[in-house]
C-alpha cells in the first residue's frame, strides 16, 4: 500500500478558490502545513481571500476556459511558490433547470469551465509532475456525475466527463508516481445550489467537509472520494435495482425534482455573477 503524504511545505494549486469548497480547501491545507496558490477568474476576491488566508497563501487571476491565462496563472503561482506538487481542480459552474428552456451557449459554457477547464490544468502541470516522478492532481466532480438528475443535463454530462476522464488519466499514467482522485461531493451550501431544495434524508454539506475530504485524500492518495460517504454506496448500488426501482428511490430521496423545483430568485445572484464572468 502506498504510504501516507504529509502537506507541509507542499505547493498547492486550487482554482475557483476565492469562494465556497475551493476557498474552504486553501484554508484546510494552509492549516496542514502547505503554501496554496488560489486561483479565481475573480482577481479582486482571489486577493482578498489570499490575503485575509495568511502569507503562505497567493491570490491570482485564472479563466480555465483560456490556455494561456491558465499557463500564466501557474507560471505565476511556480514563480511565488516553486514547483507544483498538488492541482486541485476545483472551478465550476452548474447551470440548472429544465433543459428546453436553457440555451445552447449556456450548454457550452457549462461544458469549457467543467469539463476543458480541468483537462487544461492536467495538460500544463502533467508534463513536470511525471518528470518529477510525483505529484497529486485532484478533480472536484459530483455525485451528479455518476447519477442522472433531471434539471442537470450539461452538469450531469460535465461531471461524468470528469469522473471517467481522471479514472482514464490513472489508468495512463499512474505507473509515473502521479496520483490522481476524483471528488463527488452532493449537496454543498455554497451559491451553486442556490434555490435548491436538497435531498430527502441526506442533509447539505459545508465548503469545510469537502475540504477535509481533499485533505484527507491527498494524505491517504484515495482514488474515489464520495462526500458525504454514504453517498458512494447508494450510488454503487443502483445500477443493480433496475430503471424502474432506482427511478422510485431517487423520487422518494426528491434527487428527482432538485434540479427542476427551484426558486430562481434565490439564483439570480449566482447566475447574475456566472454570467459577468
Amino acid at each position: 500500500m502506498s504510504q501516507p503524504q504529509h502537506l507541509t511545505g507542499r505547493h498547492v494549486v486550487i482554482t475557483g478558490a476565492a469562494r465556497g469548497i475551493g476557498r474552504a480547501t486553501a484554508a484546510e491545507l494552509l492549516g496542514r502545513g502547505a503554501r496554496v496558490s488560489i486561483g479565481d477568474i475573480d482577481r479582486e476576491a482571489a486577493a482578498r481571500t489570499a490575503a485575509e488566508l495568511g502569507e503562505r497563501a497567493v491570490g491570482l487571476h485564472v479563466d480555465v476556459t483560456d490556455p494561456s491565462s491558465f499557463a500564466t496563472f501557474l507560471d505565476e503561482a511556480r514563480a511565488a511558490h516553486g514547483g507544483v506538487d498538488v492541482l486541485v481542480n476545483n472551478a465550476g459552474v452548474m447551470p440548472i433547470g429544465a433543459y428546453l428552456d436553457s440555451s445552447a451557449e449556456v450548454e457550452r459554457r457549462s461544458i469549457e469551465i467543467n469539463v476543458l477547464g480541468p483537462l487544461t490544468g492536467m495538460r500544463l502541470v502533467l508534463p513536470e509532475m511525471v518528470a518529477r516522478g510525483g505529484g497529486h492532481v485532484v478533480n472536484v466532480a459530483s455525485t451528479a456525475g455518476r447519477a442522472a438528475i433531471p434539471g442537470g443535463v450539461a452538469y450531469c454530462a460535465a461531471k461524468a466527463a470528469i469522473v471517467h476522464g481522471t479514472e482514464a488519466m490513472r489508468v495512463e499514467l499512474g505507473h509515473t508516481g502521479v496520483d490522481f482522485t476524483v471528488v463527488m461531493p452532493g449537496f454543498v451550501n455554497t451559491d451553486l445550489v442556490a434555490g435548491t431544495k436538497g435531498l430527502r434524508m441526506i442533509p447539505n454539506l459545508e465548503p469545510e467537509d469537502v475540504a477535509t475530504a481533499i485533505a484527507e485524500a491527498l494524505r491517504t492518495r484515495r482514488k474515489d472520494v464520495f462526500v458525504p460517504w454514504v453517498m458512494g454506496p447508494i450510488i454503487r448500488t443502483q445500477p443493480f435495482l433496475g430503471r424502474r426501482l432506482r427511478d422510485f428511490f431517487n423520487r422518494r430521496m426528491g434527487a428527482y425534482d432538485a434540479f427542476l423545483d427551484i426558486d430562481q430568485s434565490q439564483r439570480a445572484h449566482y447566475s447574475e455573477r456566472v454570467g459577468r464572468s
